[in-house]
């Protein structure tokens, strides 16, 4: 049964595996994955966990976000990050949850509990409405954000715009 999870090490070779896929999450944080070695995946899982942490090293204007995985058992399905404060560039088109299923995992709910699963997350970083974004023609995610009780907002470009309560 999926689960959501801190990002672990037993789980980072899977996602590497699901980073040299098609369709791979082109976030920032997960670029490069493919080409890890083995020794240098408990220094990116170490990161993905430090990010969550107020005062961690992070580029200048980036907000501090938990990361989270969505796994079945060691294999990784994708991932879900929270980021605990909006940016100016986050409010126009990023939102506060940003998540990603792996292409061979897609069209299976996944994408739905993940969703449901982080609301509870968000909620006890004191955020008690998240802004979630998805582009307007991605027919499955307007789905997800629908189903976990998103209420559209408005359109900015490409970008819809959704809040959805957290509790």
């Amino acid at each position: 049964m999926p689960e959501l999870l801190v990002p672990r090490l037993s789980v980072a070779p899977s996602a590497r595996e699901a980073a040299r896929g098609t369709d791979w999450d082109e976030h920032p944080t997960y670029a490069g994955l493919a080409g890890l070695t083995d020794a240098e995946l408990p220094g990116w899982v170490e990161s993905l966990v430090t990010d969550s942490r107020p005062h961690a090293s992070r580029p200048p204007g980036a907000t501090p976000a938990t990361n989270l995985w969505w796994v079945d058992g060691d294999t990784y399905l994708g991932r879900v990050q929270v980021r605990h404060h909006l940016t100016h560039d986050l409010r126009e088109a990023g939102g506060h949850v940003g998540y990603h299923v792996v292409a061979a995992h897609r069209r299976r709910g996944h994408a739905t509990a993940m969703l449901a699963a982080t609301l509870p997350v968000a909620a006890q970083l004191g955020l008690d409405c998240v802004l979630v974004t998805c582009d307007a023609d991605n027919a499955g995610s307007r789905r997800t954000i629908e189903a976990n009780g998103g209420l559209f907002h408005d359109q900015r470009g490409v970008k819809l715009r959704y809040w959805v309560p957290t509790a």
